[in-house]
C-alpha cells in the first residue's frame, strides 16, 4: 500500500535529480527497501511522506556522489556528461524547452536542484522541506531564490 501510494511522486522527484529512468528506478527501489528495513526507526514525529523523501534524498545524494567521483576520474564535465545521457535517454519525452530546463537544472548544485524540484514541481511547503533537509525555512527560501536566478541566467545565456 505504501509503495502504491508514494512510488509515483517519489519516482518523479528522484528522476528530476538523476534524470535517467533506469537510475531513478534503481534509487526508488533502494528507497523502499531502506524504508522497509528501517521502519522501526520511523517515530511518527513527521509525516511518512517526509520520511520517505528524506530516504530518497539520501539515496540520490549517494548516487550523485558516486557519479561525481566517476566523472572526476575522467576528464568529462559531470553536467555535460549528464546532459548527453539525457538526450540519449529513450524514456525522456520532453521537447527542446524541457530539455533546456533540465540542462539548466543540471548546472545547479545538488541541494539547490533538490530544493527547486520539491518547491516548483512538487509544490512542497518549506516547512515540510525543512524536515527532509534538516535546514531552516529561511535557508531553503534563499536556496530556492538562488536556484531561480541561476536558471534564469543559464536560459538567458542560451538564447
Amino acid at each position: 500500500m505504501v509503495v502504491r501510494q508514494y512510488s509515483e511522486q517519489l519516482y518523479w522527484q528522484i528522476r528530476r535529480m538523476v534524470f535517467l529512468h533506469d537510475d531513478a528506478n534503481d534509487i526508488l527501489q533502494n528507497t523502499f527497501i531502506k524504508a522497509w528495513l528501517n521502519i522501526h526507526y520511523f517515530r511518527g514525529e513527521a509525516k511518512l511522506s517526509t520520511w520517505l523523501y528524506r530516504i530518497a534524498f539520501n539515496e540520490c545524494l549517494t548516487f550523485l556522489n558516486k557519479q561525481n567521483a566517476i566523472n572526476t576520474v575522467s576528464i568529462d564535465d559531470p553536467a555535460l556528461s549528464m546532459a548527453q545521457k539525457l538526450e540519449e535517454d529513450s524514456y525522456f519525452s520532453g521537447d527542446k524547452i524541457q530539455q533546456l530546463l533540465q540542462k539548466a537544472l543540471l548546472s545547479l548544485p545538488q541541494k539547490q536542484r533538490m530544493v527547486f524540484n520539491l518547491k516548483y514541481y512538487q509544490e512542497m511547503k518549506y516547512e515540510d522541506m525543512s524536515g527532509i533537509f534538516g535546514t531552516s525555512v529561511g535557508a531553503l527560501k534563499a536556496s530556492y531564490h538562488h536556484a531561480i536566478k541561476k536558471i534564469e541566467k543559464f536560459l538567458e545565456k542560451t538564447d
